[in-house]
């Protein structure tokens, strides 16, 4: 028996935007080395997996390469899936027990909201080859739980950054954000790369955000922001912050259809 598997955009306003993510909706626990070889043949930034399990799902996230703790865009896309093949009702929540605890996805008309756990960047002293490997020079340097967060001094900067991704792949971090203030009608701009994590630039990081919306709360003074992933592709992502939980906004946008005629074994 084949196993379904889609293709969502997440983050994204029309086709062919935002990050998209693979989702397998399984019957039950498959074998990591199963889904790290379904990983790495989709070959996106994140593939997701989920099954039932309590009032919710099992949910885990891989990239091409390794199994992530925390992704964004794959929850969102997961929780479009659910809703839109009928797994669950429209209004109602969807709840996943990850490897970073409990996340909960709702409807908000055609947006999908996520409440995520906020990861505030420490200030530190970039490592040797960071800024040199970014070709940028940072206003400040800081570290979250999983990346780093170099603020640059312009939205052009952020756009123009053509980093060595063969120096930056050395460094030990899952990615690195950089953000600026936007010149135009968003909060904030940023971009992230993830070369050491099998992706050079991703399109849309829905975790990085955890990090950004602390930082730019203490930059701005308030608690709620429009922001703008400048990759390529690009997408926008509506962010509140509230104590220690980051609520995150999104669409997502079926791509396609397919069905894997090796399923899990």
């Amino acid at each position: 028996m084949s196993q379904p598997i889609v293709q969502v955009g997440a983050f994204a306003d029309r086709p062919f935007r935002g990050n998209p993510a693979a989702v397998c909706v399984l019957a039950g626990p498959a074998e990591a080395g199963w889904m790290q070889a379904v990983a790495a043949e989709m070959n996106l930034a994140e593939t997701a997996f989920l099954y039932p399990e309590g009032d919710g799902f099992r949910l885990r996230w891989f990239t091409p390469v390794f199994e992530v703790d925390l992704c964004g865009h794959a929850t969102l896309a997961s929780a479009h899936v659910l809703w839109e093949t009928g797994a669950l009702p429209p209004d109602a929540p969807a709840h996943f027990q990850t490897r970073s605890g409990r996340l909960t996805c709702r409807r908000a008309g055609d947006w999908i909201e996520m409440d995520f756990p906020a990861d505030p960047p420490a200030p530190v002293e970039p490592p040797p080859d960071l800024l040199a490997a970014l070709g940028a020079e940072a206003r400040s340097v800081g570290r979250g739980r999983f990346d780093y967060l170099v603020e640059v001094e312009s939205e052009a900067a952020v756009r123009e950054l053509r980093p060595d991704f063969g120096r930056l792949a050395a460094i030990e971090t899952r990615g690195v954000i950089v953000t600026a203030r936007s010149s135009g009608e968003f909060d904030f701009v940023s971009r992230f790369f993830a070369p050491a994590s099998g992706i050079d630039e991703d399109p849309v990081t829905g975790s990085a955000h955890c990090t950004l919306a602390h930082y730019w709360q203490n930059r701005l003074g308030k608690s709620e922001f429009q922001a703008f992933q400048a990759s390529p592709r690009g997408g926008g992502v509506g962010v509140a912050i509230e104590g220690d939980r980051v609520f995150l906004r999104g669409r997502g946008m079926l791509v396609f259809e397919g069905r894997l005629a090796a399923p899990a074994p």
